[in-house]
Parts: structure tokens; sequence; C-alpha cells
């Protein structure tokens, strides 16, 4: 039975959530094929059904799972047969550290360096919700935020310092072999990729080559949809 995933876009089909990133590679690790179906900010009927009005939404038969993390959860559980994103409990449980920490210190991190092209990748439909929704986290405009990344970017880098020690040393998070833990962090560089040019990661830093390495796992599955070069 094919899988169907429901996932953010903006214009030009622009995929740029980094929890539906996250579940985009975790099946293509297990090598499941998936509909992947887009969902705008203000589609929010398309995903009723699920409870609740978030993407990722995963559908697999009569069963219907949410939460990027809990999806990978159900992956590993439900297709055992297919090879691992975590391997054992304890690698569970360290992967949610890695998930905490990417939600709190890596989009945050990420975030004022592309705001306002986030903004400018909307469909013209969901402008105005996500100025609602998105303008009390910040005391400036986006386009002011996003005006000075060329300092803010290193402040970025330096966030990254654990991520860099890391594969410093090995190709992977998860060691000589990527998992889920990898497709975490990796979900917020396609966030960025996804909707601006702007050059978060220089070219001899150990997380770009990480990235990189990620970006042509499994025949190139993070080039499947429309992203910047950078």
């Amino acid at each position: 039975m094919t899988l169907t995933l429901y996932e953010l876009t903006g214009k030009d089909d622009r995929r740029f959530s980094p929890y539906c990133w996250r579940i985009r590679m975790a099946l293509a690790h297990k090598g499941l094929e998936a509909d992947f179906v887009p969902v705008r900010f203000t589609d929010k009927e398309i995903i009723a059904f699920s409870g609740q009005g978030k993407v990722p939404v995963l559908v697999d038969g009569d069963t219907t799972v949410v939460e990027s993390f809990d999806i990978a959860c159900y992956l590993d559980d439900n297709y055992a047969d297919r090879p691992a994103l975590f391997g054992n409990e304890i690698a569970r449980g360290e992967a949610r550290m890695i998930n905490h920490w990417t939600n709190s210190v890596v989009h945050a991190a990420l975030q004022p360096l592309v705001i306002d092209d986030i903004y400018q990748h909307l469909a013209d439909e969901d402008r105005d919700y996500f100025l609602e929704t998105r303008s009390a986290r910040f005391d400036h405009s986006f386009a002011a935020i996003q005006a000075h990344r060329d300092s803010d970017v290193l402040v970025a880098r330096n966030a990254l310092t654990p991520l860099r020690l890391t594969l410093a040393e090995q190709p992977f998070l998860a060691g000589d072999a990527p998992a889920f833990a990898d497709y975490i962090v990796f979900g917020a560089f396609q966030w960025v990729r996804s909707i601006s040019p702007f050059k978060v990661l220089e070219e001899d830093d150990p997380v770009r080559r990480w990235r990189d390495r990620l970006l042509n796992a499994f025949d190139g599955a993070g080039y499947a949809t429309t992203a910047y070069d950078g």
C-alpha cells in the first residue's frame, strides 16, 4: 500500500518545512515509496482529517500519524524489515535530544537569516497568515531582521559548534552511516536551501560536507524538489 505524506509548500512548489524533510529522508532511508501532497499554510482543510493543523502528516492505510519524531518511530516500528532509523532504544533516546536541540537552537539561529526569504516565497494566499502568526516573535519587520544576516550568520555558525566538532570526527551524526538523528538536523538546512540563496555554511565547514553527503544520499533524494544551490 502506498504511503501518503502531506507536506508544506510555498509558491513554485517549494517544499520548505524542515520537519517534512526529516520524513522525506526517513522514507528514502527505508526505501519506502510515498505520494507527496502539497499543503499551504492556509490549506488546513486538507489535513483536517488528522485532528490537528500541522504537517507533516503521514497516512498509511487506515493509520494517520503526525509529528515528525512520532512518524519516524512509527516507520521504524512498523517497517522493521527495512533499514533502521534508530537501531535501538538508546539511539532513539539520543535522537530525541538532537530533535529538541535542533528545534530550539538550530532553527532559532537560522530563522532570522531567511525570515524575509520565507515570506517572499509564500503563495499570495499565505502571506497574511504568515505575518499574523510570525510577526509577534520579532521587534522589526522581516526585511529589517534579515538585513543583518551577514553578521548574524557568524552567530548561527557558532551555534553549530557541537555539530561541527562531531562531524570533524565522523562522517555522520549516527557514525559511519546516516540515521534519523542526521535527518533531523539536515531538515533545517533543507529549509534554508528551499527558500533562500543565502550561503549559511562555508565551503570548508565539516557541516557543509556532511550536508552535501546527505543531499546526494539515496540517489539524490535531497535534490528532489525546487531549491537554491547555496
